[in-house]
């Protein structure tokens, strides 16, 4: 099973802080709000299998209905860690060499630059999760981004937090074509697009056609991963056979996720 840092025991104490991450860039000062600290193998993308310290900020500016860490989002909850303290947390982890900062969405804080400089400067390999819509300049080895199809959209009747009040504001902000061709231009990108049926496709091969006719590099097709939509080995059996099927269809990578496949819907994995 994953381990968590010592970072989980003083997270209460400030889990009420306001981290309702909905507009970008936040500057929080020398710190970030943690959400998770802990120590798995990387169960998405091309790095699947690879062990990994993730350290998961606390806040987003998008509202996923399907989002699986939705103490992030949702319901943030969290600690404020000085960057001193996350980095102490990481090294822990003598085994790991590779670090997925992710959430929420980690680039909406100013201090997720200042931590990945300090990472880097450790000798880490840095994976960014992040949903493609802010782009930063950090030495970010790997820009996992993950672009949010209309799939993602909280309409009333997938709200989880029953109230409809995001739908329009998440639909409005859920795709930055200039953050993302940036985010394309500037790092070695994965685009993991989230995948529930067939009807997905069309609006992946679109956004991929516009992003290629902005980006000044190319987007090989064997950079776009599609995932099975699922945060629980039951919904992952609905859905990863036919995506599997799509990926071979049009020539993309599949991505599984591991780490729903081994610990189901387990905190800190």
């Amino acid at each position: 099973m994953p381990v968590s840092s010592d970072v989980e025991a003083e997270r209460d104490a400030d889990a009420g802080q306001d981290a309702d991450a909905e507009e970008s860039p936040i500057d929080a000062g020398d710190g970030l709000p943690i959400n998770e600290l802990f120590y798995s193998l990387q169960g998405e993308g091309r790095l699947a299998g690879t062990p990994s310290v993730f350290v998961r900020t606390s806040g987003c500016n998008l509202r996923c209905w399907f989002c699986d860490s939705y103490h992030t989002s949702w319901e943030p909850t969290h600690a404020w860690e000085s960057l001193e303290d996350i980095v102490a947390a990481v090294e822990e982890y003598e085994e790991a060499d590779h670090v997925v900062l992710t959430g929420g969405e980690p680039l909406v804080h100013d201090a997720a630059v200042d931590l990945i400089e300090r990472l880097d400067a450790a000798g880490y390999h840095v994976t960014v999760e992040t949903n493609g819509t802010i782009h930063r300049d950090a030495p970010i080895d790997l820009a996992s981004v993950s672009p949010k199809l209309s799939n993602s959209t909280p309409t009333a009747e997938r709200d989880p937090a029953g109230e409809g009040e995001w739908a329009e504001r998440h639909d409005d902000r859920r795709i930055d074509m200039d953050a993302l061709t940036a985010l394309v231009e500037d790092y070695d990108t994965q685009l993991k697009f989230v995948v529930a049926d067939d009807e997905d496709l069309p609006e992946i091969l679109d956004l991929l056609d516009r992003l290629r006719a902005a980006a000044a590099v190319p987007v090989p097709d064997e950079d776009v991963l599609l995932m099975p939509e699922g945060a629980t080995r039951e919904r992952l059996a609905e859905t990863r056979e036919r995506v599997a099927d799509l990926a071979l269809e049009h020539g993309f990578r599949y991505t599984p996720r591991l780490h729903v496949d081994l610990w189901n819907d387990a905190p800190e994995t």
